[in-house]
């Protein structure tokens, strides 16, 4: 059986999408598999998932919404991999930025670079992101930080951006992280113990 491909769709302002980051390297090890990495919105693939709604706009619809709750859980989760994390702080730039930085970077094969640079900026350095700081944490990958900057109002990247949403939706994904193994929908970095163990059993590590 040949690698197994697993999309991968995250956030750039996700704390979980950040948390199951931290994990892959380890199960692409153990399973042989491969995560795509692909960076979008994770508010607007919310938005359009649910018509339109939100549940992170106005009162908690439920208490796992709740912003307390859910940094609880995340520094929990945090100490379980043991790696650091931090509640982020606002951004000054239009939540899409996030994800076509990574698309424009991918242009010089630096996407995961990129991504993972923008996660340590917002969950372990805590910085205020505006494009100026979106520059600065290309030129840290080796990129161009202006010219990466100006790739942000490029039609080209907004295509690539769009395309990923499509694709997530295609897909099903109503949220971030998600993946995609064997036609199955994986939602949440609580998840990944299942996706693990699905891996694993693909590739004949674990018997039934």
């Amino acid at each position: 059986m040949g690698q197994t491909v697993v999309p991968f769709y995250f956030g750039l302002g996700s704390r979980y999408s950040y948390l199951a980051a931290t994990q892959l390297e380890r199960i692409e090890f153990k399973t042989n598999c491969r995560f795509e990495w692909v960076p979008l919105q994770s508010g607007e693939l919310i938005r359009r998932a649910n018509r339109g709604h939100s549940p992170f706009k106005g009162l908690p619809i439920s208490g796992q919404y709740d912003w307390t709750y859910r940094q609880r859980d995340a520094e929990a989760w945090s100490r379980l991999y043991q790696v650091p994390y931090k509640e982020p702080v606002a951004f000054r730039v239009d939540p899409s930025d996030l994800a076509k930085a990574c698309w424009a970077a991918d242009v010089e094969g630096q996407l995961k670079a990129m991504s993972w640079r923008i996660f340590r900026a917002v969950f372990v350095e805590t910085l205020v992101v505006s494009r100026d700081v979106l520059g600065q944490l290309a030129s840290d990958v080796g990129l161009a930080g202006s010219e990466l900057v100006a790739a942000l109002d490029a039609p080209e990247v907004a295509a690539r951006h769009e395309a990923a949403l499509a694709r997530a939706l295609k897909d099903n994904a109503f949220g971030v992280p998600t993946f995609i193994v064997g036609g199955q929908i994986f939602w949440g970095n609580d998840r990944l113990p299942l996706v693990e163990h699905f891996l694993a059993k693909r590739v004949g590590t674990l018997s039934e």
